[in-house]
């Protein structure tokens, strides 16, 4: 090799002549020796930095046989480096050379299993996660919920169940109101019987955590999944604490908090929630689930009074939802514990429906199963649940058509939830002091204080016990004291149920009751129309009270036909509201048009740049939560006659904070409808804005998706 003047030392020179005749030449890589880079001259390091003669000797030891490229396949580093020219360094490698070696002292074998054993789980996840989605794909195509049914239970891994709650629901919010639909009846069907309980909880759970995520593809996601909450309370496959306990895990600014909120103020706070959240998706070619309960209740109570098991199996073929038969056995039993008459006749329907094949094992455990969950509620209606259901379960077993093993165990009733006939004795004659204070002061808080002390644990019997002294001391009086017995009962905030257990002691004792008081019926019908009135009831709790009085010429009968006329008068609330002259607490109270005057002011000075914080107050201050339909009605006049949409941001507001239910939404709507001609004098677009605003609210969920007005169809008709 020629080396240049000026380029190396003569030292250097001669180093390398000695070097190159003492190799072998057949021996060198002719690649060692590179062509002089451009670069020399310019780098002050090039003079002072010959190539290495111990390098050169290490590569004069390859023999042209074992000579290997530079540029191997797989370009690895030397063990420890960072590599050379081409290659990534030390820190980044995670090739299989990594992979552990059973020769190196520091081998463990647990190591490699437990890897062996994550990727095993992530593979059958992920192959459960296709065949999940490929029967929910199915389904939706066939529309078939026994197949569905049985490849799901082909699949197995039910620790995996979560995700196929979670698909199948996914998948449909992104689907017509029939996907929807069928998919809320397929959930109630795998319940229990394929999906465990804790499957479908976790599996609403990841839905809710996954909101965020979801609303990217689908705008509409908090109202459906909301709505899809609410089907899951209503058709018992989610517990009601589900919205309270998951809140609690998510910010607050989530989207999964929002439909949380919404499916707990907008769908189930709703009166007559279960009837409207069960026909939002009435797109489905299947029955209804609300359609099938209705049906097993009317056949189950002509079974009770004719005794044709024949015409109760026809009924049971007819229904064709041989998976949905555990809600047979559940509203048999019910109805046995409620009429104790009746269970001799119901048990030997289940029985010869279990042998003859029309009920199989697992839905007749799975029916049992539901009711031993809801026994506890049942306690509030029923005294000794517990028992009853008990002796049930043994006279099944002992009758062979039961496997008493697999069921959950039946818990003990608490000692809290039964007072002895002492204690109740007791609580009465102090109930009956306190209330005759009150009519004497009118002190509310005086009356809730001395509860707390007489009634510290808030047990369900007493409650229902002061319910019934309260309006029976009231009805032997004037109106004044009937006002404040209406009055303080909206003020307790008892639990719905214990006034119901209420009403239903005072329908018991109407006939004793009729000897001194005449008008009794009418005086309870009153009393309970104006309690729905002040929604200390929902309207469908009438049809609770109902289930417990049979025939049409009983007391019960008499008073539930005579409330139901009342609340379906025209201008209900304001008549009801002042049945007995108002004025029945320590201030008197509201009269309507001056509520209607405050109304008016309050969205006037609102619509005139207004806090919307203010106004929410001033609409709660009212006290008046059954006149909200005047704000809805008031607020849509306004937007039509200013063409201003400022006050649907106060209707919006009130609606998801729950301040305004659906029910009032669609009451002044409804007033709206009936005043449209005389609207059409001074707003001539009336009926048409009238009719936009109807579509708006139906696809913000503020109305049902059935609601059409007498007016809004004339209109249609004719073209307007």
């Amino acid at each position: 090799m020629d080396f240049g003047e000026g380029y190396v030392s003569n030292e250097h020179r001669e180093l390398h002549r000695s070097v190159t005749e003492s190799a072998d030449p057949l021996s060198v890589s002719p690649l060692q020796l590179a062509p002089k880079s451009p670069r020399c001259p310019k780098s002050p390091r090039s003079p002072k930095s010959p190539r290495s003669p111990k390098l050169q000797g290490k590569c004069s030891n390859l023999s042209p046989k074992n000579r290997q490229p530079h540029s191997s396949k797989d370009g690895r580093p030397k063990k420890g480096g960072s590599g050379g020219k081409g290659t990534w360094g030390g820190l980044l490698d995670t090739d299989d050379m990594d992979c552990l070696d059973p020769s190196d002292p520091n081998y463990d074998s647990t190591e490699e299993v437990d890897h062996s054993n994550e990727n095993k789980i992530t593979t059958d996840l992920d192959n459960y996660k296709k065949k999940a989605t490929i029967i929910v794909e199915e389904y939706f195509a066939t529309d078939d919920v026994v197949a569905a049914i049985n490849e799901l239970r082909e699949l197995g891994k039910p620790e995996y169940s979560y995700y196929f709650v979670k698909k199948l629901v996914s998948m449909s919010m992104d689907r017509h109101d029939k996907e929807k639909e069928m998919a809320a009846i397929l959930l109630s069907a795998l319940y229990a019987d394929i999906i465990h309980p804790s499957q479908v909880y976790k599996g609403f759970s990841k839905l809710v955590e996954s909101a965020d995520d979801l609303i990217v593809d689908i705008p509409d996601t908090v109202d459906i999944l909301a709505l899809f909450l609410a089907r899951a309370v209503v058709d018992d496959i989610l517990p009601p604490a589900f919205l309270k306990k998951q809140t609690a895990y998510l910010p607050k600014d989530s989207k999964g908090a929002e439909v949380l909120k919404k499916a707990e103020k907008s769908y189930l706070a709703a009166p007559l929630h279960a009837e409207i959240i069960e026909r939002r998706w009435g797109g489905s070619k299947n029955t209804t689930v609300d359609d099938v309960k209705t049906r097993i209740n009317n056949f189950l109570k002509e079974y009770v009074v004719s005794g044709d098991k024949k015409e109760a199996f026809r009924c049971i073929k007819d229904l064709k939802v041989p998976f949905f038969h555990h809600e047979i056995v559940k509203r048999a039993l019910i109805m046995a514990m409620e009429r104790r008459q009746a269970e001799t006749p119901l048990l030997d329907l289940l029985k010869e429906a279990a042998e003859e094949g029309f009920i199989n094992t697992s839905q007749m455990s799975k029916g049992f199963s539901r009711l031993i969950d809801t026994v506890d509620d049942l306690s509030l209606d029923i005294p000794n649940a517990h028992g009853i259901l008990q002796e049930l379960m043994s006279k099944a077993a002992s009758e062979g058509w039961l496997c008493v093993s697999s069921l959950k165990p039946l818990t003990v009733e608490p000692e809290k939830n039964s007072i002895k006939d002492s204690a109740a004795r007791s609580f009465k004659l102090k109930t009956q002091s306190i209330i005759q204070e009150y009519f004497l002061s009118g002190d509310i808080l005086e009356v809730t204080s001395c509860l707390e002390q007489e009634n510290n644990k808030n047990c369900a019997e007493l409650n229902a016990i002061f319910v019934k002294k309260l309006i029976t001391l009231a009805m032997d009086r004037k109106n004044r004291e009937k006002e404040m017995a209406s009055v303080l009962l909206s003020s307790l905030c008892f639990p719905a149920d214990d006034v119901v257990s209420g009403f239903v002691m005072l329908i018991e004792s109407a006939d004793d009751t009729a000897l001194d008081n005449p008008v009794v019926v009418e005086d309870l019908a009153m009393f309970l129309a104006r309690a729905v009135v002040d929604e200390v009831l929902a309207p469908q709790h009438l049809e609770e009270i109902g289930t417990q009085f049979l025939g049409p010429d009983s007391v019960g009968s008499k008073v539930l036909r005579m409330a139901k006329s009342l609340l379906k008068a025209r201008l209900a609330g304001e008549r009801i509201l002042r049945c007995w002259g108002g004025g029945g607490s320590s201030r008197p109270g509201w009269a309507v048009e001056d509520v209607k005057d405050m109304i008016g002011k309050l969205l006037e000075e609102y619509d005139s740049g207004g806090d919307i914080r203010e106004a929410c107050r001033c609409m709660k201050e009212l006290g008046m939560p059954f006149f909200h339909h005047e704000v809805v009605k008031k607020a849509l006049v306004t937007i039509f006659e200013k063409k201003n949409e400022r006050l649907w941001g106060l209707l919006k507001e009130c609606f998801e904070s729950g301040l305004i239910t659906m029910n009032q939404m669609a009451k002044g709507f409804e007033r709206v409808s009936e005043s449209l001609d005389d609207l059409a004098l001074d707003v001539p677009d009336a009926k048409k804005q009238f009719a936009h605003y109807v579509e708006r609210a139906k696809t913000e969920g503020w109305l049902d998706s059935s609601f059409c007005s007498s007016n809004l169809e004339h209109s249609t008709e004719n073209g307007t």
